[in-house]
């Protein structure tokens, strides 16, 4: 009814007050059709999509296509390249109406071996794995006294001449939760331990693994290496690796390590960002991103990391393609290369689409791994969230609850939110992500089918209604 009072064509009464106040009376105009909730039909619509995701969806296939017919796929290798090609092929039998590759450049590695042992006073194996764009050792190995660290900032507030010469180890455990909050703060010591060490002049870097299992794998995952010169190594230790060597200095014996490794820097060289679109017919201008990232580590398949994430976002463009008509505006799905690396993918995106960005009415991405949806977050000026309680009415039936104004969208998506796109976010039930993340252990036998369902269900609710709604989200601040 707001609508039919203020549009003039169908109310002439208004024309007069347009003709006076001119622009105010325009975006008044604006701000109300804006402002309007969502059309009770689109929610209907969005209802049978929900309930045929629960039904009929089929993301497994998909995550289990790309594990099984590519696995793993780091940046810049053979398995990258393989992966951008079955994307591609996928999106084009999915039905998408337009898809393309969008070439990005990527920082090239080559993992070789890692080996690290006590060598006294109580002499046994350990289990590491490489860094990612770690140094290799001198050939032969290396062998030194360690020493010990609560955490990073501990690394960088130490004298050097307590360091030099020794291997530092960041004996830093994460802490286990739903949100994976924990993550942060046990990452920072792979992110900056290896710059600190080699900066107080270490012979090299042991790190307890960023991960909550208490197996006997190494979780590997990206450092901060722009400009550090003369690198040393640095390895991940798995967590029982880790007490071990915690248990030894306790006995108050200085304890020995040899680290044998061997990695290669290669030049940088292409990936791709794959992208799959569903044109909108009224606004194909505008559009909806919703994506994951393509790339994985190399010593497990991605299941997880993000296989899931990949399936998630295509089975819900193919439901939405499937209606028999488009939603108003374009549904884009892209797949970011090199996300692993540092969200190279999507920095380079938003740098070549930079004039573009105001065109891209709301982002998400799905990167945490295959658990039940519990928590639906925005990124929206609170004049909106009339959207979003309408979202959560078919939402909450899915076990969904109300998060925060708060979301990135998703890591990749963060880059986006940080120049002013609105965000929405899906958190997933990540309790046991880091029992696998980065590890040899993130495999297909992860992956529930049921719960994959699920995730489908309410991505496609939230898709299909951003795509769909009449007016649009306008810009959020990056301090939100």
């Amino acid at each position: 009814m707001l609508k039919l009072m203020l549009n003039p064509m169908l109310n002439p009464m208004l024309k007069p007050l347009i003709n006076v106040t001119g622009g105010l009376a325009a975006a008044l105009l604006v701000a109300a059709t804006q402002a309007m909730p969502l059309k009770q039909e689109d929610v209907s619509v969005a209802e049978v999509l929900r309930d045929r995701a629960l039904d009929s969806s089929d993301a497994y296939s998909l995550v289990e296509s790309l594990t099984v017919e590519v696995g793993p796929r780091r940046a810049g290798t053979e398995g990258d390249e393989r992966a951008v090609a079955w994307a591609q092929q996928k999106m084009k039998d999915l039905g998408f109406d337009r898809v393309y590759t969008e070439q990005i450049d990527v920082k090239r590695w080559v993992r070789g071996h890692a080996h690290a042992e006590v060598v006294a006073p109580y002499p046994q194996p350990l289990v590491v794995t490489s860094l990612g764009y770690g140094a290799a050792t001198p050939e032969g190995g290396l062998t030194a006294e360690i020493v010990e660290f609560a955490d990073v900032e501990a690394l960088q507030k130490a004298p050097a001449r307590k360091i030099k010469g020794k291997i530092a180890f960041i004996n830093k455990r994460m802490e286990r939760a739903r949100t994976g909050e924990g993550y942060g703060p046990a990452a920072a010591g792979r992110s900056k331990g290896m710059r600190a060490a080699t900066e107080k002049g270490a012979a090299a870097l042991l790190l307890r693994s960023v991960g909550t299992d208490s197996d006997r794998f190494a979780h590997t995952g990206m450092m901060s290496i722009d400009g550090v010169e003369n690198p040393v190594p640095a390895l991940a230790l798995s967590a029982p690796d880790a007490n071990l060597l915690e248990a030894m200095l306790k006995r108050g014996k200085p304890v020995q390590v040899k680290l044998d490794t061997h990695n290669e820097r290669l030049e940088n060289g292409p990936s791709f960002n794959v992208v799959g679109e569903v044109v909108g017919r009224e606004k194909p201008e505008e559009v909806v991103l919703i994506g994951a990232h393509l790339d994985s580590w190399d010593e497990g398949t991605g299941a997880l990391d993000d296989g899931a994430g990949v399936a998630i976002v295509m089975e819900t463009a193919r439901l939405i393609a499937e209606l028999p008509q488009r939603p108003r505006r374009t549904l884009r799905v892209v797949l970011f290369g090199a996300e692993e690396i540092g969200l190279v993918g999507a920095r380079q995106y938003v740098e070549a689409h930079e004039n573009d960005l105001d065109k891209i009415i709301m982002v998400s991405e799905s990167d945490f791994g295959a658990g039940k949806v519990w928590r639906f977050d925005t990124r929206i000026p609170e004049s909106k969230f009339v959207i979003a309680d309408q979202m959560m009415q078919l939402l909450a039936p899915l076990g969904i609850e109300r998060g925060n104004n708060q979301s990135s969208g998703g890591p990749d998506s963060s880059v986006f939110v940080a120049r002013g796109v609105p965000a929405m976010g899906l958190f997933q039930d990540g309790s046991d992500y880091f029992d696998y993340h980065h590890t040899p252990n993130d495999t297909l036998d992860k992956v529930d089918p049921e719960i994959l369902k699920q995730n489908v269900a309410a991505w496609v609710v939230m898709s299909f209604l951003a795509a769909e709604m009449e007016g649009n989200f306008g810009r959020v601040s990056s301090e939100h």
